[in-house]
């Protein structure tokens, strides 16, 4: 989820910026100084704006730098549809109260998670 330029980073991104820094000197848009430049930058990076001015003129950015969109969106309303389809399982098979209670906990957990993705999305960053 790259919504946030002030979130902090990881070992994961940066090593995603430095691979996506080589391809590009692998194609030729970097001469080897502006490469090093921008992998020593990289390392030292620590939040996602660091990131941002190592890829402003090369073609594409890597996920960590680019804003969420519409895509990202589905993709992470669509990680909720697993415990949405277990919780109304558990309301169809099981009608013992306490499964009730937890299939119903689970889909409150779900919708404002649901929520709070979708206005993260409207609300301007």
């Amino acid at each position: 989820m790259a919504e946030r330029p002030e979130i902090r980073i990881g070992t994961a991104e940066r090593e995603e910026a430095v691979s996506l820094l080589g391809e590009h000197f692998a194609a030729g848009r970097l001469s080897l100084a502006e490469f090093d430049e921008r992998v020593a930058l990289a390392t030292q990076a620590t939040i996602r704006a660091d990131l941002v001015p190592l890829f402003a003129d090369l073609p594409s950015a890597p996920a960590v730098v680019s804003s969420s969109g519409p895509r990202d969106l589905a993709e992470q309303l669509m990680t909720l549809v697993p415990f949405v389809l277990v919780a109304l399982l558990v309301i169809v098979v099981f009608r013992h109260p306490i499964a009730l209670l937890v299939a119903v906990g689970v889909l409150f957990v779900a919708g404002r998670r649901a929520y709070r993705l979708l206005g993260e999305r409207r609300s301007p960053s």
